[in-house]
């Protein structure tokens, strides 16, 4: 079923997508590029960020083609890049240790995979030792992004539209796939999470993705895997700050900082309040 980016049956809260302005804007921080002499496998595009890079770990066409709306797509080659647990100095990783967190930046660039726009695998977040999913936190660094995110019985599917120098929080108990969903301009985005975990890859790919597929001519597609998934909720993300009006872009100032709000990654039964101000409680809520 084709729902050209918003489904007829479903509510949704639209408040536009990134502007030029918006999706071309660059953080405050400092544009540099991997080094030349790395292999020509891997994509390589200016980064916005002004601190040593480890070697990306590199998602290809073929990681995805158990995902992707088809199932007999053929692409090949790198699709974008992961640089884990990045620091800009030694004592900025050592803080981040002793939290047990980690902050990532990740590269897509815009590309169709068989009718696809460009998207990450997707995972799931298990429960943190008081019974809890662990929550992650993203900003875009470049570009426009598309968080779709959807609970663990799929019972709320949301889809949030961010730009750049915006801030989305995954909350507790949610998947996730990002989707750069422009035709030239690179997505870039930087999150922060807990160390403590591993991701789980196996629901997404039991059911062959998400609920929902964007594809490039007809939009938001149901993918039939699903039996029958709830109507798609599209948001814009929305001003989110957290307790204390202490989150806010770019994240990496909260580590250097050593903001204690950043807690929240490792013990978000401690901020259940939080949560419930997200754009996927609010959408909840709209649908009643």
């Amino acid at each position: 079923m084709a729902l050209h980016g918003i489904p007829s049956e479903g509510t949704v809260i639209q408040r536009g997508g990134c502007n030029d302005a918006e999706r071309n804007e660059r953080p405050r921080m400092k544009g540099t590029s991997p080094s030349p002499e790395k292999s020509s496998s891997k994509p390589v595009f200016p980064i916005c960020w002004d601190g040593p890079l480890p070697e990306p770990s590199v998602r290809t066409a073929e990681d995805l083609r158990g995902v992707l709306a088809d199932p007999m797509c053929t692409c090949t080659g790198p699709v974008y890049s992961m640089y884990r647990d990045v620091a800009r100095s030694v004592n900025d990783r050592n803080w981040l240790a002793e939290q047990q967190l980690r902050f990532d930046i990740t590269v897509m660039p815009p590309r169709e995979i068989c009718g696809e726009f460009i998207k990450t695998k997707g995972h799931y977040h298990p429960n943190n030792p008081a019974g809890t999913g662990y929550p992650e936190i993203y900003e875009v660094l470049a570009g426009e992004a598309h968080y779709l995110i959807q609970d663990t019985n799929c019972s709320n599917v949301v889809m949030i539209k961010a730009c750049a120098g915006e801030i989305v929080v995954v909350p507790p108990g949610y998947g996730h796939v990002t989707i750069n969903p422009a035709r030239t301009t690179i997505l870039q985005m930087a999150n922060i999470v807990s160390s403590g975990f591993s991701s789980n890859y196996q629901r997404y790919e039991a059911q062959r993705g998400a609920a929902y597929f964007e594809r490039v001519k007809e939009g938001f597609v149901q993918n039939p895997a699903y039996a029958k998934p709830p109507p798609l909720i599209c948001v814009k993300a929305q001003g989110f700050a957290g307790p204390g009006k202490m989150i806010t872009a770019p994240l990496y100032d909260l580590i250097e900082k050593r903001a204690p709000v950043l807690e929240f990654l490792n013990y978000p039964e401690r901020y259940a309040s939080l949560f419930r101000d997200l754009p996927a409680a609010g959408a909840a809520h709209t649908e009643g």
